[in-house]
């Protein structure tokens, strides 16, 4: 018999046939009373039945799964007369005399005459003590890891470990969690991950994105800010993983956090110092143009006064003159060497600001060409300049650099002015590039010189141009326009051929 399940019996079943199977079998009358068994019965149940005392078992005692004591009314056998085929292979535990429970599968069935009326119950009992005993351990051994794994996980104190819902809700909350974000398991439980994340983040959806790039991909990173309880921020890095269930359907979420905020502000200082190295570069560049170009114009002029002095020995007057002149380009040397060290020792350019009378700077550069400008009848004509803040040394380099322009690209009779002006509206509407919110000034350097065609006037401005066959390199305009730019200003060019050239600056005051 494969399954008294779907199955009925003759009154005439093959007893002969089922003595001797290894499986528990045997008939009960339809009052209960016990009409066959075989021997692998009477070893299940412990002893051979009293067949006119024991009704539906040969046993004391039947408990259900839960332990509770079973009725005769409720045995599988006599539930089975009702032909419900829901009660069949329900799952029992049958106590023996000696104590001893055995735990069986129960599969009767109605024994059925040629007329359909049942006269009896077969029954099978398939021992499962052995494969119950094996799946408590399983189960005992799988809640035993699963009780190890979650206390482990909850001493975890750097990492914050979570498990959330399929809508990104915490479920659980371990202690590295309330160590990093500050919130405790009660607090937390139940709110959804969004939390965390910066005001931002959370309207640019990066929470829901994440949970979704994890469905789509099996896994989600990510690195950025995000928001304990206090308030404060601190960089996270995450990774969040779908759990999927034995259908492979996603049940919800695991989502690994660590705080990085120490290395985030190492990466960040080693940022800061490739940056100050570059700007360290750069100070080396216009090192060696102030050493090349700058410093020349007082060494030249105490050359040049020197060898005067050498020859006007015997004229008292003039060696006094000459003596004076050298003193003077001696100390506005000193003063140029003082503001290139001063400019190296500070490591930003926001600290090289200070007041500075644009007047002074343009004496310095004029007293550095009064020879120049003396020996090429050079005529300089001008109103005075504003006070604004900015790089002393810098804005020495633009002034010179502009003056060499004009004197280099001469007329005949050279005429060069230097003047100042409010900017117009025009000018600020020209120049998107201006604060509209900050005063500027407007500084113009105009010549009577050669000039050139206008259509050259964004090409003076680069690297190594020049639109002459002139002596240079081409660098001084290209650096005229970078120190303007660090003084958070523009500067434009106009020229004409044969006409002169006008170079205006527009820099900040304050």
């Amino acid at each position: 018999m494969n399954s008294a399940q779907n199955a009925t019996c003759k009154d005439s079943f093959n007893k002969d046939l089922i003595k001797d199977l290894p499986i528990a079998i045997y008939s009960c009358s339809p009052k209960g009373e016990i009409t066959f068994y075989n021997p692998a019965a009477t070893a299940l149940w412990g002893r051979e039945p009293q067949t006119d005392k024991d009704l539906w078992c040969g046993s004391w005692k039947i408990y259900n799964t839960q332990g509770a004591l079973l009725q005769p009314e409720e045995y599988p056998t006599a539930l089975s007369l009702n032909k419900d085929l829901s009660y069949i292979n329900k799952e029992i535990i049958i106590e023996r005399l000696d104590g001893s429970r055995v735990t069986v599968e129960s599969r009767p069935a109605p024994i059925t005459n040629n007329e359909g009326t049942i006269t009896g119950i077969v029954n099978v009992l398939v021992d499962i003590t052995e494969k119950r005993k094996n799946e408590l351990l399983s189960q005992q051994l799988e809640k035993k890891v699963e009780d190890r794994y979650y206390s482990m996980v909850g001493e975890v104190h750097d990492y914050a470990i979570l498990l959330l819902d399929r809508e990104g809700h915490v479920l659980n909350w371990n202690k590295g969690a309330e160590s990093i974000k500050g919130y405790t398991e009660k607090e937390i439980i139940g709110r959804n991950i969004r939390i965390f994340y910066p005001e931002e983040d959370r309207s640019n959806k990066v929470p829901e994105s994440l949970i979704k790039t994890a469905i789509k991909h099996g896994r989600s990173m990510h690195e950025g800010w995000q928001v304990r309880k206090d308030g404060t921020k601190f960089w996270s890095s995450i990774v969040i993983t779908p759990l999927r269930d034995d259908e492979s359907g996603i049940i919800g979420f695991s989502k690994v956090s660590r705080d990085l905020t120490e290395r985030k502000i190492a990466e960040d200082q080693l940022k800061n110092y490739a940056l100050d190295i570059e700007f360290r570069n750069k100070q080396l560049e216009e090192y060696a143009y102030i050493a090349s170009h700058d410093l020349q114009e007082p060494l030249r002029k105490i050359q040049i006064f020197g060898e005067m002095l050498e020859n006007n020995l015997d004229n008292r007057e003039a060696m006094l003159h000459y003596t004076e002149k050298i003193n003077s380009s001696a100390r506005r040397m000193t003063t140029l060497i003082k503001d290139v060290l001063k400019y190296s020792q500070l490591s930003r350019t926001e600290d090289l600001f200070e007041v500075t009378n644009l007047n002074v700077i343009l004496q310095n550069v004029l007293e550095d060409f009064d020879l120049l400008i003396e020996q090429q009848n050079v005529t300089i004509v001008g109103t005075p300049l504003p006070t604004i803040k900015g790089i002393p040394i810098q804005l020495h380099q633009l002034f010179s650099n502009l003056i060499s322009n004009a004197i280099k690209f001469r007329s005949p009779k050279p005429v060069i002015e230097i003047f100042t002006q409010k900017p117009s509206a025009e000018d600020i509407e020209m120049h998107q590039i201006l604060n509209k919110g900050v005063p500027y000034t407007k500084i113009i350097f105009k010549d009577n010189g050669l000039g050139f065609e206008q259509q050259y006037g964004d090409q003076v401005f680069k690297m190594f141009k020049r639109l002459s066959n002139t002596s240079g390199t081409g660098i001084g305009l290209a650096l005229c326009k970078k120190i303007v730019e660090n003084h958070h200003g523009t500067i434009t060019v106009t020229s004409e051929p044969g006409i002169g050239t006008a170079f205006c600056l527009f820099i900040p005051l304050v």
